[in-house]
C-alpha cells in the first residue's frame, strides 16, 4: 500500500487487469523505476446481481507507474474516459517522447499539441520536459506555440528551433 494521500482511479469495462499490464510494460521499458503492479482482487460470486462481472474477473488493480500509483477498477460500461482528464508524461529526450508516443498509440489515435487517446480511450499529452520553459520565456513563447500548434507527436529540435 501506498503512502500517497490522491492515487488516480480509472475506471474500465472489464480491461482493468490488461491495461495495468499495459501501461506498466511501456513505462518499465522506458527504464521508469517503479513501475509495476502491487496488487489485484478479484470479483466473486457474492453480488454478482448488482456487479454483473463474472467470477474471477479483476475487480481493481493497484498499480504504479514511475511511483505514482494508480487504481484501475472494473466498473462496467457506464463511464467513458474523457479528454477532461489526462495523464502528462514529460520527456527529456525525443527518444523518450518516440516510445511513449509508438507504445501508446497501439491501437489508439492521435490527436494535436502532443495528445493521444491510448486504445482504452484514456488521454495522454507527451510533453517535452523543456517545454514549460520554452513557454514562459516571452522572447519565445509566440513561436513555439506556433511550432507546436502543427505538430501532433512533439518533436523537440523543432520547439527549440522556433
Amino acid at each position: 500500500m501506498t503512502n500517497q494521500k490522491i492515487t488516480p482511479c480509472l475506471w474500465f469495462d472489464g480491461k482493468a487487469e490488461e491495461a495495468a499490464k499495459f501501461y506498466t510494460s511501456i513505462f518499465s521499458a522506458a527504464g521508469a523505476k517503479d513501475s509495476k503492479i502491487d496488487s489485484m482482487s478479484r470479483y466473486g460470486k457474492e453480488g454478482f446481481e448488482i456487479h454483473g462481472q463474472k467470477e474471477g474477473t479483476a475487480m481493481t488493480v493497484a498499480f504504479q507507474l514511475n511511483g505514482q500509483p494508480f487504481t484501475a477498477l472494473n466498473g462496467g460500461p457506464m463511464f467513458k474516459f474523457t479528454e477532461a482528464i489526462s495523464l502528462q508524461v514529460f520527456c527529456e529526450t525525443q527518444d523518450e517522447i518516440d516510445h511513449y508516443w509508438n507504445s501508446l498509440m497501439a491501437g489508439g489515435e492521435e490527436s494535436q499539441c502532443g495528445w493521444l487517446k491510448d486504445k482504452f480511450g484514456l488521454s495522454w499529452q507527451i510533453v517535452p520536459a523543456i517545454l514549460p520553459k520554452l513557454m514562459s520565456d516571452p522572447t519565445r513563447a509566440g513561436r513555439v506555440m506556433n511550432a507546436f500548434l502543427q505538430m501532433k507527436k512533439f518533436d523537440i529540435e523543432k520547439l527549440m528551433k522556433a
